[in-house]
């Protein structure tokens, strides 16, 4: 227990501590500034809490690779291949490549680009739909009606139900030209290696599990998708309140119709058994928020008048339908971080734990693959 807390208190301290854990609040990416996949933008570091989104009209052009516009805007008629993602990190001493590469800084970029532009709104607030996001819906409505044609079937083991694979093999088989439909006519040849990030989003077919790792892989499926500029800096809010909540809800379906297992789950000491990023964004989504404050999460009845409006409370009520026992037990640190005073330091803690229990744990991030345009390469400087 006092390990325990000892971590939350790491990940949650603000701003008010000592000078050295100040500046370990600061998410580091690597450089001044780390480009984004969101055509056009870049996070710059300003202090050592904030970052400024920063739109350069100058280089509106396709980005091919994880790097600066300025870098990797291809030259007219310039030829580009794309590959198949394959693993990287083998051993624990890999780690370190993989915090060097140009996949981690462009990746972790992509996930505070969208963390700045949900703060401070609901899902149901206004914004722009593209024939893309329109798409990628289509695409996860594809995965949810083959949840339904593939019912569970009868086994003596009550966890891991068999008829998943069978929902999986479908994918597998399908997944090249669902991505294909989603993707711009010059940008097809891109399938392949977009497609595999989109089977690994899905869960483990062998295991029958699902965890943060799998929801790392549709973040990087996105990623992608706005590096081939399939999606464009004005599909923000799209990406995060209609594709990213769409396929929060495939795969809680997935995880109730064949009860799958919680991949590496930490069980009591975890933030939640499947999912990560939602509570990072809708956290955000709360920054500033005139009247509700984190202590109000776990009471049920906020939970229930304002779940519709925020991913955070979405996440809550889902926990509650599918745990028993008082919410401090089965939830421990979701418990211990409604104690947090602000919100906005509820977003600064779960980004530096994701960084700590998610993309630095080899368990992790040993599955995760690289190919062209998330690469194993070092980043550039």
């Amino acid at each position: 227990m006092l390990m325990h807390r000892s971590l939350w208190t790491i990940m949650f301290t603000g701003a008010g501590g000592s000078g050295e854990k100040r500046k370990n609040t600061c998410v580091r990416i690597g450089g001044a500034g780390v480009t984004m996949m969101l055509q056009g933008i870049k996070v710059v570091k300003m202090d050592e809490f904030k970052y400024l989104v920063v739109n350069h009209t100058k280089h509106q052009t396709t980005l091919k690779r994880g790097s600066t516009p300025e870098d990797e805007a291809p030259e007219e008629g310039a030829s580009f291949t794309f590959m198949v993602p394959k693993k990287e990190i083998s051993m624990v001493p890999d780690m370190g490549k993989w915090k060097r590469s140009q996949a981690y800084a462009d990746y972790i970029g992509f996930i505070l680009t969208l963390n700045e532009g949900v703060k401070g709104k609901k899902l149901t607030c206004e914004y722009k739909v593209s024939e893309t996001v329109e798409k990628l819906m289509d695409l996860l409505g594809t995965l949810d009606r083959w949840i339904n044609e593939t019912p569970p079937v009868d086994q003596p083991s009550r966890f891991g139900n068999k008829a998943y694979r069978t929902w999986f093999a479908k994918l597998d088989q399908e997944a090249e030209a669902l991505v294909s439909v989603v993707l711009p006519a010059d940008k097809r040849a891109a399938a392949p290696e977009i497609a595999v990030y989109l089977k690994e989003s899905v869960g483990n077919s062998t295991r029958i599990d699902y965890g943060t790792g799998h929801e790392a892989a549709f973040a990087a499926f996105l990623c992608c998708l706005c590096k081939v500029g399939a999606l464009r800096v004005d599909d923000q809010l799209a990406i995060v309140f209609k594709v990213f909540n769409r396929y929060l809800e495939v795969m809680r379906k997935l995880q109730k119709t064949y009860r799958m297992e919680p991949a590496g789950s930490q069980g009591v000491w975890g933030l939640d058994d499947f999912q990560f990023l939602p509570f990072i964004w809708g956290s955000s989504q709360f920054i500033d928020h005139p009247t509700l404050e984190p202590r109000h999460f776990v009471d049920e009845r906020v939970v229930n008048e304002h779940h519709q409006d925020y991913m955070f409370l979405e996440c809550i009520k889902f926990i509650n339908e599918m745990k028993t026992g008082p919410f401090a037990e089965h939830s421990n640190q979701l418990w211990n971080i409604s104690a947090v005073p602000s919100w906005s330091k509820v977003n600064q803690g779960l980004i530096r734990m994701y960084k700590a229990e998610c993309l630095e744990k080899f368990p992790v991030i040993q599955h995760f693959k690289f190919g062209s345009l998330l690469s194993i390469q070092p980043a550039k400087p």
